[in-house]
């Protein structure tokens, strides 16, 4: 297993999916979620170095890696932030887990915020990693955004389209994707891009995922608008990377200060995917927020 030594892999039956997850160490509770197009995987080196301090949980998500993709709905409620961050209260209740530390990545950090949002009493502390939240980010949309950012729109459209399209090359697309999002000359460990590229190949995962983000366009819209008032009241961490898009694209701090009565944050020298592009400075910001 990628994780090595100190992990163990188990599945969660949640009320509406089957989660794939890894754990280890002990400590305080910390629940990992990653992002678009990866898996659990993403989190290899920082779960490591934080075992010793953390009991440190590491799922995929609804729609991702070996997790469960469930059939969606007209609606895409099956796959909105708020059904996914159920996911995640009932795999920390399966392991004893009333309340805990949680951080995320890309869709995941957007499942963290729901997930604060929803359950702010689950939430001791929470970290957000290179977005700014989905509501700001598409009533904000621009030329550029539009451009950096065009699998938003590309993934949401119907009948099927960016499923056939993807699927004519699945490792082309993800391998590409990551590469436009990296910084320059970033290097991804082979067996991890191995594992995504074969997550991600499948039919299946590819509906999974566009679905996510239909729902992010859609039902999550409806949710953060009804919510657009309410702040988070758990201390949360924002990183985000210096040569990426949001840090060029958003003042990072006061967007989510809108947010959150207590924000602190610093971007870090690298591009999007910061726990593979920068895990020694990502872990120490970690360690120093939850211990």
């Amino acid at each position: 297993m990628i994780f090595g030594q100190g992990f163990t892999k188990r599945r969660v039956k949640t009320s509406s999916a089957e989660i794939n997850l890894v754990e280890g160490g002990s400590g305080a509770p910390l629940l990992l979620l990653h992002g678009y197009p990866q898996t659990h995987v993403i989190w290899r080196d920082i779960a490591k170095n934080l075992m010793n301090d953390f009991h440190v949980i590491c799922p995929d998500l609804r729609g991702y890696g070996d997790s469960s993709k469930p059939p969606s709905a007209d609606d895409h409620l099956p796959y909105s932030k708020r059904v996914m961050a159920q996911d995640m209260v009932e795999v920390m209740d399966s392991l004893g887990y009333q309340e805990f530390f949680v951080a995320g990545h890309d869709r995941g950090a957007r499942v963290v915020h729901r997930l604060a949002l929803d359950h702010p009493k689950k939430v001791k502390k929470a970290c957000v990693m290179d977005i700014a939240p989905t509501h700001h980010m598409f009533k904000n949309t621009d030329q550029a955004f539009a451009t950096g950012y065009y699998h938003w729109f590309f993934l949401i459209q119907p009948n099927g389209l960016p499923e056939h399209m993807i699927g004519a090359d699945p490792a082309y697309y993800l391998t590409e994707k990551m590469k436009r999002w990296s910084a320059p000359g970033a290097v991804f460990n082979d067996q991890a891009m191995g594992e995504y590229i074969r997550c991600f190949s499948s039919p299946e995962s590819i509906h999974a995922s566009c679905e996510d983000y239909r729902a992010a366009a859609s039902i999550d819209l409806q949710h953060d608008e009804n919510d657009c008032d309410i702040k988070l009241m758990c201390p949360l961490l924002v990183l985000w990377g210096t040569q990426g898009f949001v840090h060029h694209h958003y003042d990072v701090l006061n967007v989510w200060r809108a947010k959150a009565q207590h924000v602190e944050g610093k971007g870090i020298d690298c591009g999007h995917f910061l726990p593979e592009e920068a895990p020694v400075v990502v872990c120490d910001e970690m360690l120093r927020f939850f211990v």
